[in-house]
């Protein structure tokens, strides 16, 4: 049974033993009335409040700014504000997170006389908050550590060709992306593997995913398969798998001695050659839909083949490169041509380094991915 007494509170007791505090304060803030629980809260008595201290002198330095900043304006424009994220900072120096409602009262002419606030203890919340901090802290160590030991392999080194790769990533590296290269020996010793690729998401999925593909493109490419039947096995174990769809990657295949190159490219930006007297030209053809998102038809994936003459080079990349909020896809493709074609005689190394320094600047928040192989003689 409940004690009837319990249920039987006056208005005072509602007021005072609330369980959020209650406080009015005159139109300059000044408190002219607070509830025991707020005194409770702060360990500030009455008589050290009521009448000699204003509701903002209560306030860590940044509330107090904002206060001034933000709150009073917003209360005077509009008559109340809701859910404002304060420190009050308490009689031992403590401070108290808290969330504050604020409401002005008028007199019969329509004139603001008063400022009546309710105070909500947040101190569980913003444990709650700096968990979460420290959770997304740590899964982005996570996901950046799986990254980089994904992009951090050997490229493949031989006379005749020379490699180089560039990876960035975005938003200041406050978050891992979905962009991913792989470079490798096939087994016959003379055809390189060159992919890149881009997963859709951030963070540790991100991360997860890359590792699948990538190593589901290496098993793959052991078994002798060409480009175009590469991706189309890949789409069947993204399928199987559940993971990577509406990924995109080229994958191309290298003879270091032939020359000659297969390539295909399953919704990602267009390889870019560069041959010797040429424009740079980006190339169009043996291109297909993301994984698993192509129309099954009859000829399966499609494939692009170049025999590359010496001094050819051909240049992979994401997206990151050559969009930015500013400018669009085709105005950053143009001006990877024409970037490429002003060093195309530089060293790969250089020229890699060159065109990323020149085309994702601070004002990229994507991830970037560059990769460019040469062939000589």
């Amino acid at each position: 049974m409940i004690d009837d007494s319990l249920l039987e509170d006056t208005a005072e007791d509602l007021f005072e033993d609330a369980p959020c505090g209650y406080l009015s304060t005159r139109m300059d803030g000044t408190l002219i009335k607070v509830n025991r629980t707020f005194e409770t809260w702060t360990g500030l008595e009455r008589a050290q409040l009521l009448g000699c201290r204003r509701f903002q002198e209560l306030l860590a330095p940044g509330a107090r700014i904002y206060h001034e900043t933000h709150y009073v304006p917003l209360l005077r424009m509009q008559g109340e504000v809701r859910g404002v994220a304060v420190e009050i900072v308490c009689a031992d120096g403590a401070r108290l997170p808290a969330l504050i409602n604020s409401v002005v009262r008028h007199d019969d002419g329509g004139h603001p006389q008063v400022i009546r606030t309710t105070v909500f203890d947040a101190s569980d919340r913003r444990r709650y908050e700096q968990e979460l901090l420290r959770a997304g802290r740590r899964e982005h160590e996570i996901a950046r550590r799986l990254q980089q030991g994904m992009l951090s392999g050997e490229l493949p080194v031989a006379d005749g060709l020379e490699i180089d790769v560039s990876y960035r990533p975005g938003v200041a590296g406050l978050d891992v992306g979905g962009d991913w290269y792989d470079a490798f020996w096939l087994d016959d010793g003379k055809t390189v593997g060159l992919v890149v690729g881009d997963v859709v998401g951030r963070g540790i999925d991100a991360a997860a995913t890359m590792g699948q593909l990538r190593s589901a493109v290496r098993a793959l490419a052991s078994t002798g398969l060409g480009p175009a039947a590469l991706v189309e096995a890949l789409d069947r174990y993204v399928r199987r798998h559940g993971v990577g769809r509406m990924a995109t990657l080229v994958y191309a295949q290298l003879g270091v001695g032939s020359r000659r190159l297969r390539y295909a490219v399953a919704g990602h930006p267009p390889p870019l050659f560069v041959t010797p007297g040429k424009d740079p030209c980006l190339v169009w053809d043996g291109r297909s839909l993301p994984l698993d998102a192509y129309l099954v038809s009859a000829r399966g994936r499609d494939e692009g083949f170049r025999e590359l003459a010496p001094g050819s080079a051909v240049l992979l990349y994401t997206d990151g490169l050559v969009e930015t909020r500013s400018r669009s896809l085709d105005e950053g493709m143009d001006r990877l041509k024409a970037e490429v074609d002003a060093h195309r005689d530089d060293p790969v190394t250089d020229l890699v380094a060159t065109v990323v320094r020149t085309l994702h600047g601070a004002e990229h928040t994507d991830d970037m991915c560059l990769l460019a192989a040469r062939v000589s003689a």
